[in-house]
């Protein structure tokens, strides 16, 4: 497999989103990583769903990665619904085909939002550890870690990878840190940060403002949403319980589940050979259909 092509979409402020292309020639695949993370989380998996004929694409949202941080300050969830919304219809375009979506967390949210507001966009969507109701406990742990040294930040890589560690413990510590030195930026003063706006985690409109509404009006879209949907669940997840997922898979009419045994919240990470698999079958499956 060829390496990715950089390619770029416009979101709804006109802001630059960068992705990676990596071409099977097949059904689009656009991939959505979860907060505070980049398209680089998705690499293993778009390099496998590339391998199997399928054009996949990883994104960076915007604010995070490469993509622009928007002068405006918004973060809301609905704004980045808004931007994935824009980035299906311009792959849409692109291909002559409504792309599939998978989405973690974040990125599961936006693309959710993005099919129940402003389609039909897309021909199914992967949702990755996250429904519209979540566990207040994990949230705070999630939210509590991006913020921790959100301003310090960190004097080496190694800093950073002992931070990860000690927040994932059970994830065993990689021999090179060259993967994550992509999802830290060095500022001019020679620490690294984390690669995403903080005004996304702390600004008037940042990612948590409005998110009880957010999450209420997807709860109530989902009886509307009629195409294929998978829900892949960590089972370890701190975000997610098994009653949220049959929950949310009862209210969806054409929705299902698996479970990832030794996962947690970041599945794909975690099991990523599991995950893909799952992934995989599904996204399979719809093309034959």
């Amino acid at each position: 497999m060829t390496e990715p092509r950089q390619i770029e979409f416009i979101g709804t402020e006109n802001n630059r989103l960068v992705a990676d292309f990596r071409d099977g020639r097949g059904h689009p695949v656009l991939f959505f990583h979860g907060g505070g993370q980049t398209r680089r989380a998705w690499d293993m998996t778009a390099r496998r769903v590339a391998a199997e004929g399928m054009r996949a694409i990883t994104v960076d949202l915007r604010g995070h990665g490469e993509s622009e941080w928007v002068t405006s300050g918004n973060y809301t969830f609905l704004h980045f619904a808004e931007d994935v919304a824009a980035i299906i219809r311009q792959t849409a375009e692109m291909f002559h085909a409504a792309p599939s979506a998978v989405g973690a967390s974040l990125g599961g949210l936006s693309a959710l939002g993005a099919e129940t507001r402003f389609g039909p966009l897309l021909e199914s969507l992967v949702l990755v550890d996250i429904t519209p109701r979540m566990d207040p406990n994990g949230v705070a742990r999630i939210t509590g870690f991006m913020s921790e040294r959100m301003e310090d930040g960190f004097a080496t890589l190694e800093e950073a990878a002992d931070a990860i560690a000690s927040y994932l413990p059970n994830r065993p510590r990689p021999r090179s840190l060259e993967g994550l030195r992509k999802n830290l930026r060095l500022g001019n003063d020679g620490r690294y940060r984390w690669h995403w706006d903080p005004a996304f985690m702390r600004g008037e409109r940042s990612v948590g403002t409005g998110g009880r509404e957010f999450a209420e009006e997807l709860t109530a879209r989902v009886p509307e949403l009629h195409l294929p949907v998978l829900l892949v669940r960590g089972m370890n997840s701190e975000l997610v319980h098994e009653d949220f997922a049959r929950e949310f898979v009862d209210l969806a009419p054409n929705a299902s589940y698996v479970d990832v045994g030794g996962a947690g919240h970041m599945v794909a990470g975690d099991k990523n050979d599991l995950f893909c698999a799952a992934v995989l079958e599904f996204l399979t499956d719809r093309a034959a259909a």
